[in-house]
């Protein structure tokens, strides 16, 4: 075992955590602790833009923007984050415009703008030019410009490092942050890291489903690291799915390019969603999108041979056009799907994209214990994290500037927590928990394979607490996943070496995403409303007299040594917009 002293640790690579980094490094001993190469984190995958109100198209303001936000989240969004996230969107904008991010630009070489889905002027008025953008490449140049700016600060990186484990100790009878535990892939040896502050960065968790855009990495680990040592999870009923999968593989098709024109037809050719959002159409919030191309596929007007999918059409749009704002994506419908968007539709379906539930926080990005108190050194930022400034529903773009509002606000904050906390003990063998996880399951012989878990978990998501729910499909969700445990418990890995065994990591994360997918279906199944991205086929109505509050889910221990789910609730933080109702 290995022992590292920092005083700010940032565990994950992607936006939030080097945002964090770059902050923190300037101000602090700082290291990133990363699964991945940190340009290969999904950061990178992010395609259609980052928002802000810069009015450099059309007359905007932050105002705006952030009614939009608590509209577009059905208004389980906290205000006071909302309203930060969009004050702040246009100095996070031309901070990264400053470090060098090659943005597209209007003819006069200003930061060119284009619509998203659910953005609009003036309250509603019209779909509004807010995001900017790096044609269809956006998360990727985000992810390149702060790993430069984060080597030029000199942040100590752990590339292909996995943390597995969170270290708390009591002072004077509370809980403080003192470091983590990882795993180095390359040598399987334990590191404990012992750190002032620790950020957690480290993303989503969609492959607790089959059909997903998220990469095979994201596994939800900090989520779950966190739930087990007792820090509660908000909100995770609400995930989005977003409405441009590539049908069967779930790879994105950014709505970028409904922004720049493209529309969704039935196997008639029919621009539905006329019918189903008069006003803004395919630009629509993603939920409101997701569930019309759901129930056009269910009400027999899918196309294909089996009538399992829509058509997102782009034929209109002049092919010089299409290679100048949208290079990547139809590309990928070349390479996957042999389709030639210049004239053929492209077959797509809505896919898990985006995890709006986290690790709770304040606007400050200091963790919750519980609906009042800190967990002192804790942070979070990103996906991870809950703040909310999503509520029940995200709007498109508006995940590049989380990363980079809340993650440069963690990393200043974690920088100055480091500089005035003294360092808190390790409790005796902090790495105990970590070997006894990672032996028990290397030691394991003639089980069930991982895969066929992870698979059997995915699948029952899927079928179950996807587009549309109700108690008898979240019931069986909630039993096949007990069934699972069961199965998992009882599971070994093939691979019984030491060095890049990825057979063992992938064990342990298919526990998180157990955990996980019990904490998303036990809040659906409490959560007796549809709201934003959570609807219930059995409660299609939105209850703001019940359930306008946020979910907060805790682990327990059962009698019989299992774990279960507690749930409480918390308020929503409501500053300007009273709940209405929401009307595209």
């Amino acid at each position: 075992m290995q022992t590292h002293q920092y005083d700010v640790v940032i565990v994950g690579a992607g936006g939030a955590g080097m945002r964090a980094a770059l902050e923190a490094g300037q101000r602090a001993r700082t290291a990133v602790i990363t699964k991945l190469y940190p340009t290969r984190s999904h950061t990178g995958a992010a395609q259609g833009g980052m928002c802000a109100a810069l009015a450099n198209v059309e007359e905007d303001s932050p105002e705006w923007h952030t009614f939009d936000t608590v509209k577009g989240g059905d208004f389980l969004v906290d205000q006071d984050a909302a309203e930060i996230m969009a004050k702040e969107a246009i100095d996070a904008v031309l901070d990264l415009e400053k470090m060098g991010l090659p943005f597209n630009r209007t003819p006069d070489g200003t930061i060119d703008q284009r619509r998203f889905g659910g953005h609009t002027r003036n309250h509603g008025e019209a779909a509004v030019r807010r995001a900017c953008y790096s044609a269809d490449r956006t998360g990727h140049m985000i992810l390149q410009t702060l790993y430069q700016q984060c080597i030029k600060h000199n942040v100590d990186f752990f590339s292909e490092f996995y943390v597995l484990d969170l270290i708390f100790n009591e002072v004077d009878g509370e809980r403080r942050t003192a470091g983590v535990v990882a795993y180095d892939l390359a040598s399987g040896e334990i590191h404990v890291v012992r750190a002032k502050s620790v950020v957690f960065a480290t993303g989503g968790a969609g492959k607790v489903y089959k059909t997903t855009s998220n990469a095979h990495t994201l596994t939800g680990d900090g989520m779950a690291i966190a739930y087990r040592r007792g820090v509660p999870l908000e909100d995770m009923e609400f995930f989005q799915f977003h409405p441009t999968g590539l049908a069967g593989l779930g790879i994105l098709l950014s709505e970028a390019a409904r922004g720049e024109g493209a529309i969704l037809r039935n196997c008639d050719g029919e621009r539905f969603m006329e019918r189903y959002a008069p006003t803004l159409k395919d630009l629509a919030p993603r939920d409101v999108v997701a569930r019309a191309m759901a129930n056009e596929v269910r009400e027999g007007r899918g196309a294909g041979p089996n009538k399992d999918y829509v058509l997102l059409d782009l034929t209109h749009l002049e092919p010089a056009h299409i290679d100048a704002k949208l290079p990547d994506i139809t590309e990928f419908a070349r390479t996957y799907l042999g389709i030639e968007p210049y004239t053929e539709p492209v077959p797509v379906f809505p896919t898990a994209h985006y995890a709006m539930g986290g690790i709770p926080t304040t606007v400050e990005t200091e963790v919750l214990a519980d609906n009042e108190r800190v967990i002192p050194g804790m942070f979070a930022a990103g996906e991870v994290a809950c703040v909310s400034v999503h509520g029940a529903n995200r709007l498109g773009t508006n995940s590049l500037l989380d990363i980079n509002v809340f993650g440069r606000r963690a990393g200043i904050a974690a920088a100055a927590f480091a500089a005035k906390a003294p360092w808190v003990e390790l409790p005796e063998s902090p790495e105990a928990d970590t070997v006894a996880l990672l032996e028990g399951m290397r030691e394991r012989e003639d089980g069930e394979r991982i895969a066929d878990i992870r698979r059997a978990l995915q699948e029952t998501m899927d079928a179950n607490a996807q587009v549309f729910r109700s108690e008898a499909t979240l019931k069986q969700a909630l039993a096949d996943i007990a069934s699972l445990r069961e199965r998992y418990d009882r599971a070994s890995v093939q691979d019984k070496g030491r060095r890049f065994n990825t057979d063992l990591l992938e064990a342990v994360e298919l526990g998180f995403l157990l955990d996980l997918a019990e904490v998303i279906v036990t809040g659906a199944l409490e959560r007796k409303e549809s709201r934003g991205g959570h609807f219930r086929e059995d409660y299609q109505n939105r209850d703001d007299v019940n359930y306008m509050r946020h979910t907060m889910a805790y682990r327990t221990e059962n009698a019989d040594g299992g774990a279960a789910v507690r749930l409480d609730f918390k308020p929503v933080v409501v500053t300007r917009y009273q709940p209405m109702e929401r009307k595209f």
